[in-house]
């Protein structure tokens, strides 16, 4: 059997906060993969950054044991791959304020209306990105799916705790491979990308029902 790869880590405890410093070499900012996949992206960032620090976060095991090994080969000493949901680990892992930037491609849209409730982008959601971004960081959304791109931009709108920016854009190399199997006029990709404000506006935001 073997070995699992050093990039995959498991933390010492699901109950506790993870203490960034000490997963990663380096003090540098952490910026955080949401549903990381194949790795694609986050190779090529992690490699163009290396004073950066990526934690890649997936629910599928056997995906990210393939993509530590590719992290591990590289030499990629400032990427962690952690499995785990990533709600969950934003809320109760991660420290508040501890991310600068935090990058989501292509969740799972749930297109029927039935099952929405599955969805990552929900109020509770964009408190755990509340919670984990410093002051002024940043989240970078892309999706094919039309619709679920307006409820999301939807809900950042109607937060008084997020302002929308420029979108990000990518080179061509750091495309992700679901972004790549796309590709095509009749697949359009929908991009934005949000900062958190400055300082906290007062009261409870008024998310849309």
């Amino acid at each position: 059997m073997k070995p699992e790869p050093h990039a995959l880590i498991t933390p010492p405890s699901w109950t506790q906060r993870l203490d960034p410093g000490a997963l990663f070499p380096g003090a540098g900012p952490l910026e955080i993969d949401v549903g990381c996949g194949k790795g694609r992206f986050l190779l090529a960032r992690a490699a163009a950054r290396p004073d950066v620090r990526f934690l890649g976060i997936d629910r599928l095991l056997v995906r990210l044991r393939r993509l530590g090994r590719k992290v591990d080969r590289a030499g990629l000493a400032n990427v962690r791959l952690l499995r785990i949901e990533a709600h969950y680990a934003l809320t109760y892992l991660l420290p508040p304020g501890s991310a600068t930037t935090v990058y989501s491609f292509f969740p799972d849209p749930w297109p029927k209306r039935r099952h929405h409730k599955r969805r990552l982008y929900t109020p509770s959601f964009l408190d755990a990105l509340h919670q984990v971004l410093r002051r002024d960081g940043r989240i970078h959304v892309a999706t094919d799916h039309a619709d679920y791109f307006e409820d999301i931009r939807g809900l950042f709108r109607a937060d008084p705790r997020f302002a929308e920016t420029e979108p990000l854009a990518l080179e061509e190399r750091e495309r992700t491979d679901f972004e790549l199997e796309l590709a095509g006029p009749q697949s359009p990709i929908y991009r934005a990308s949000f900062r958190m404000r400055a300082s906290r506006p007062r009261g409870k935001p008024s998310h849309p029902v």
